[in-house]
């Protein structure tokens, strides 16, 4: 998400005019920035005090005038979206909404580092559909990739399983959340070029803000927070920062250097969940970490 695992940085694509490249250094910067700030979004919904898909609200709404500002300072347009496109755009947003909406849910049951990896698992499920739309068969790469990610996930789901039902189950909704996010990316393929990056996202904010209010009030959660503290971090970090500094960073890699930088994330929330929460990774959930991670640089590696 988010992801985040995952991120909604996966939206770019618009056809442009490209500007001057900027210097090798801050594009590496960008990228790897980008990655650590989304990483650091589970922290903040960890320690709100509002419920964690209250939290979810509140990132897409706190952040949704400064993604109307970014979209104006690019001169995105923001109205004339055709009614059939802006139908895919809400059941992209809703998708969206759910996929928000059991992410925060399994972050808050299970390790960091196991709801960050599983949280980006929709990048090998693109791969695969790309297979399934070109009627072909993966070669040997893809079925290793596919073969690490089972293997990964399997140590991980059973160590989980050796800590408590409730990781496990944490490890499911996370799992849940990487497989929605995929849902949502091909649902929205279609709007990437006929409308900005940041434009598209005030229109998922819009119609999935209430989704998320109308599930955390179904579950009985706290919606109000007490402390804003981590609800201004979750949206400045994860929404504005994370999302920013990823749009503006992707158009300039090819997705093998995107994938291996996508894994900064489960390590960075590897790392604050030991500091800060105490959660100890053994050598086998590094070893499981490894092979799922080793599938997701495989699977962005071949994105198209």
């Amino acid at each position: 998400m988010e992801n985040e695992g995952a991120s909604q940085a996966e939206l770019v694509g618009e056809p442009a005019k490209e500007p001057p490249r900027p210097a090798q250094w801050l594009l590496l910067l960008a990228l790897f920035g980008g990655n650590v700030a989304l990483a650091i979004g589970p922290w903040f919904v960890r320690i709100a005090d509002t419920g964690p898909v209250a939290a979810g609200f509140w990132r897409l709404f706190l952040a949704l005038p400064f993604l109307v500002l970014l979209a104006r300072a690019n001169r995105q347009p923001l109205t004339g979206m055709p009614v059939k496109t802006l139908a895919l755009v809400a059941l992209g947003a809703v998708t969206f909404a759910l996929d928000l909406a059991s992410w925060h849910i399994g972050i808050e049951m299970t390790r960091l580092g196991n709801a960050t990896l599983f949280g980006n698992a929709g990048s090998i499920v693109l791969l695969f559909w790309g297979f399934l739309v070109a009627r072909t068969l993966p070669g040997r790469l893809e079925w290793l990739a596919i073969l690490f990610a089972l293997a990964g996930a399997a140590i991980l789901m059973g160590r989980s399983l050796e800590i408590s039902g409730e990781t496990l189950i944490g490890d499911l909704f996370s799992v849940a959340a990487g497989l929605l996010y995929a849902v949502y990316l091909l649902t929205l393929q279609n709007a990437r070029g006929a409308f900005g990056s940041w434009s598209l996202l005030v229109w998922v904010s819009i119609f999935g803000g209430p989704v998320l209010l109308g599930i955390a009030l179904a579950l009985g959660e706290p919606v109000w927070p007490q402390a804003w503290g981590p609800i201004i971090g979750l949206f400045i970090l994860s929404q504005l920062v994370g999302q920013g500094l990823m749009v503006f960073a992707l158009r300039y890699f090819p997705p093998l250097v995107v994938g291996l930088a996508l894994l900064t994330q489960p390590a960075v929330a590897s790392i604050y969940g030991w500091l800060a929460f105490g959660e100890v990774l053994s050598g086998m959930d590094i070893v499981g970490m490894i092979l799922v991670g080793a599938a997701l640089a495989v699977s962005r590696a071949r994105a198209t």
